[in-house]
């Protein structure tokens, strides 16, 4: 690459908003963290929808596809809303593996109500960061990517009762 292309790569983007340079930076910053998170439990979710089996198959498998739709869903507006405010996000699988922090899993087998406790736990964990990152937006005035924020709450909490409630063994009394 030559000099002058990799001086121009390094430059900050000139995004008109009247959020400061501070703000852009912190909030660029936790988005691409929950983005990061979302690419990571999208796989996942994925995964285990593609290597499911069992007597539940149909209905986990179902289950599976439509929450990684959900989630998949989510990375285009997280992505430009960053973009929107000045930021860069990310280029690549490793740039995602660098930033995720939801683990990945491997293995070879995972036992169908692992999966969903899995993916319970890691969608509830996902509610707490976007939480987090809601008060980085709240810091600054950011109210639309507050909002949107506040959307992918109720969603992820959404598929974490649907997680939780599919995995339920013989208590139905919601206790």
């Amino acid at each position: 690459m030559n000099k002058s292309a990799k001086v121009t790569q390094e430059l900050p983007l000139i995004t008109p908003t009247d959020l400061k340079a501070d703000a852009t930076r912190d909030i660029s910053g936790a988005m691409n963290a929950i983005l990061a998170d979302v690419f990571a439990l999208y796989l996942k979710t994925k995964n285990f929808h593609w290597h499911l089996s069992g007597p539940h198959f149909r209905d986990y498998h179902l289950l599976f596809d439509e929450q990684g739709d959900q989630l998949f869903a989510m990375t285009d507006p997280i992505a430009e809303r960053i973009r929107k405010l000045g930021g860069t996000t990310m280029r690549s699988i490793s740039h995602i593996a660098r930033l995720q922090r939801v683990a990945d899993n491997d293995a070879s087998y995972v036992e169908p109500e692992d999966m969903l406790a899995e993916l319970r736990e890691d969608n509830q964990t996902l509610t707490a960061r976007l939480r987090e990152a809601h008060g980085v937006c709240e810091e600054y005035d950011d109210v639309a990517t507050a909002s949107l924020i506040e959307v992918w709450i109720d969603e992820t909490e959404r598929r974490t009762w649907f997680l939780f409630e599919t995995g339920r063994r013989r208590d139905s009394t919601g206790h």
